[in-house]
């Protein structure tokens, strides 16, 4: 397998101290939508989430009314989605055969109209949350018009097998076993984590499972920017379940032959688009 690491959407609020924990207040931050592409022989392309998507790009009021602006989302920034950074590699969005999310956010989902022939691996009760847009929170975080498509889902229960410390890990169906779910509800309902055995290692992408390096690096909280704290708490679905997520995945982080990220900081991800060892590894060596 050959791994991509692609930033899908970078996002720019305002309040670079409060959320990256460097410069002025009043600067722009920096937000990755950090994904993965998979090329495989067996199994087409495969995409670890979508990033915000084209259209999501072109007009981001499909994000809310408030959200795109917010995070600086402009098509004439030449923020680059998914689909254009696959074609650029010389694929057409009909490789990309399956797309594994950790959960169904819209900056997480954005980019699943622009593959309508992959088939979508989720966590259950994420999708049905999704769906169902059942709380005024649900609707806030999952837009309808990214699934109006009616994409052909796999979806997977939280049951699995022990590993490296995790209680439950699972296959998916269709998938090759170099690629894992880990059940880490309590950001969503259904959100998760997704291991790659690259050959070399295990890559975990932990989704929103954390939000900041320092969770890893510390193995708590007291180095995550106050923003970033903040908004983790405010749209959890279950706080507690994420501070135990926490707990799990540091000592993951500490193994030698795991790397663990998450989505949105830019430091992890550039580290691993560069190949350098994050500050964990580096310890480690």
């Amino acid at each position: 397998m050959r791994i991509h690491h692609l930033d899908c959407c970078t996002m720019c609020p305002r309040g670079r101290s409060a959320i990256n924990g460097e410069g002025s207040l009043f600067a722009r931050a920096r937000l990755v939508s950090h994904c993965l592409l998979i090329e495989t022989d067996a199994h087409g392309l495969i995409l670890v989430d979508t990033g915000i998507g084209v259209d999501d790009v072109r007009n981001s009021r499909r994000l809310g009314p408030v959200f795109g602006r917010a995070m600086g989302i402009n098509a004439s920034k030449m923020q680059m989605p998914a689909l254009p950074q696959v074609e650029a590699l010389g694929f057409g969005r009909e490789d990309v055969r399956h797309i594994v999310l950790t959960h169904l956010d819209f900056d997480h989902a954005g980019g699943l109209p622009d593959f309508p022939g992959a088939i979508v691996h989720v966590h259950a009760k994420e999708k049905d949350a999704a769906l169902a847009r059942g709380t005024f929170n649900q609707k806030q975080r999952y837009r309808s018009v990214q699934f109006a498509h009616n994409p052909a889902w796999e979806t997977y229960e939280a049951l699995g097998e022990p590993w490296k410390g995790v209680p439950a890990v699972r296959q998916l169906a269709g998938l090759p076993p170099e690629i894992l779910a880990l059940p880490l509800g309590g950001h969503s309902r259904g959100n998760a984590a997704i291991a790659v055995d690259t050959g070399d290692g295990w890559l975990v992408h932990a989704g929103d499972a954390y939000f900041h390096r320092s969770v890893m690096e510390r193995g708590d909280t007291s180095g995550i920017p106050w923003a970033l704290r903040g908004v983790e708490r405010f749209i959890a679905f279950d706080y507690k379940r994420v501070r135990a997520n926490h707990a799990m995945l540091a000592p993951l982080a500490t193994r030698e032959d795991v790397t663990v990220f998450s989505s949105h900081d830019p430091a992890e991800y550039e580290r691993l688009r560069a190949g350098t060892p994050s500050s964990g590894e580096a310890q480690r060596r």
